[in-house]
């Protein structure tokens, strides 16, 4: 399914599910926090199915997968954040296919920004480990903005922040957080088909393509 025709700007790129493979790091920091408060680990597949939703609503669901009582939440969070700022990074992958794909949209004289539900604390540091950072122009984490996506305020934010209108501003994700906030924003949306759209098909959130590696744009920005 190619692109719409649309003489593209720039584009939002998601981090988690969409260039990085972050589940590893997320099954480690959890285990880990719940562990500190007396309760089992929760599934890979759980949280593979869960996260997407910004690290609040990750650890709730945990805490229910866990038996564990949501009062817990302020400490769970404690724990999550001490743990995963430990191990940040040290067991997810880039997926293949990402940086010559951002190579191709920079070629092509697109502005680039990563816009993510993860906290920044957590966001930077990982394009940083990555070697992702250096190629957006800003990067913003669910933090960022008074409201994460599937809220359209953030693709609306950072379309502002890169000066692009969001018509001409394509959003590449693998959620349909991503196509939500991408279609109330009025930009054009492109979701990754291997990514954590809470155990759905990235079809299913009808975007206006759904491509196996993000490299594959360059044929289309071409």
């Amino acid at each position: 399914m190619p692109l719409p025709a649309v003489a593209f700007e720039a584009a939002i790129v998601d981090l988690d599910g969409t260039m990085v493979d972050t589940v590893g790091d997320f099954e480690v920091a959890l285990a880990r926090a719940l562990a500190d408060l007396g309760h089992r680990p929760v599934s890979r597949a759980f949280i593979a199915r869960t996260v997407g939703k910004g690290s609040e609503y990750l650890i709730l669901r945990s805490l229910v997968e866990a038996g564990a009582p949501e009062t817990l939440y302020e400490q769970a969070w404690a724990r999550y954040q001490h743990h995963y700022l430990a191990i940040n990074g040290q067991y997810s992958a880039v997926f293949e296919g990402v940086i010559p794909g951002l190579q191709a949209l920079r070629a092509a004289g697109l502005r680039l920004a990563c816009l993510t539900n993860k906290p920044n604390a957590f966001a930077r540091p990982l394009l940083a480990l990555k070697g992702l950072d250096g190629f957006f122009e800003h990067a913003f984490g669910g933090d960022a903005f008074a409201r994460k996506k599937p809220d359209p305020l953030p693709l609306v934010e950072t379309c502002k922040a890169l000066g692009t209108p969001p018509a001409r501003t394509l959003m590449v994700g693998d959620s349909r957080n991503d196509a939500e906030a991408a279609r109330a924003a009025g930009c054009p949306v492109v979701l990754v088909s291997y990514g954590y759209n809470h155990g759905e098909p990235a079809a299913s959130a009808h975007p206006d393509a759904v491509i196996d590696r993000i490299d594959q744009l360059a044929g289309w920005l071409s």
